[in-house]
């Protein structure tokens, strides 16, 4: 029986480890029930975010399933799906600053920690805002809640699942919300892959496979209707 390789970052509530080190998580699992579609086995191997088009080129893998916008670039390097789930990119900060940075003009003197490679990167860019690059998301959160950045963005639905009150980040919260966006799966420019998924994804909305794996991460509200 052939893989599935699918390439991802750490990234709660999408892809991410149980305590047996399995990969779950909304992406995880969809990943896992779209290779049993196609007779293989999904294989999630970690990488660099910022050489996900690199990796796919030179087919160290199959796909890139990792809450991955849909920006022109992605468009234009990949093969992408249509999109299945809405998000935007935020602005962290510790709760008790909230009230202060409620607007983007209120941002520029912030010190940032952001992914780098990541949407919420190419959104400080955009501003001018100047920032440390992280190799994960999780990592540009912990930054802030260390005190060593007042601030991070991350993907909303990230923001959702893992700060606020009854989470391991209670003291921090989200302000400003810069854009809004939609996740995509990539594949190789010209793969059959596309096509195929598609098909499998709109069979599983259609039987409610979808909406009930959404639900057991908590990203239900985000999932594109089909």
């Amino acid at each position: 029986k052939g893989t599935l390789i699918v390439g991802i970052t750490e990234f709660e509530p999408m892809d991410y480890q149980n305590t047996a080190g399995e990969w779950i998580g909304f992406d995880a699992d969809m990943a896992k029930a779209f290779a049993e579609s196609l007779g293989v086995t999904a294989e999630f191997q970690l990488i660099e975010w910022d050489s996900k088009v690199m990796e796919l080129e030179g087919k160290t893998l199959d796909v890139v399933w990792n809450g991955m916008t849909l920006t022109d670039d992605v468009k234009s390097l990949m093969g992408t799906s249509e999109p299945y789930c809405l998000n935007g990119q935020v602005v962290v900060v510790p709760a008790d600053k909230a009230d202060q940075y409620q607007t983007v003009e209120s941002l520029s003197d912030l010190s940032f920690a952001v992914e780098n490679g990541s949407a919420g990167a190419e959104q400080l860019d955009a501003l001018g805002i100047p920032y440390t690059a992280m190799d994960t998301q999780a990592r540009a959160l912990m930054e802030v809640a260390s005190g060593a950045s007042d601030a991070c963005v991350i993907d909303l639905l990230m923001a959702g699942a893992m700060i606020g009150e009854g989470t391991s980040y209670s003291d921090l919260t989200y302000t400003v919300q810069l854009n809004s966006e939609e996740y995509g799966v990539g594949f190789r420019k010209g793969s059959d892959l596309v096509d195929a998924f598609n098909s499998f994804w709109k069979e599983a909305y259609d039987a409610g496979t979808v909406m009930e794996i959404a639900t057991t991460y908590g990203v239900q509200e985000s999932v594109i209707e089909k």
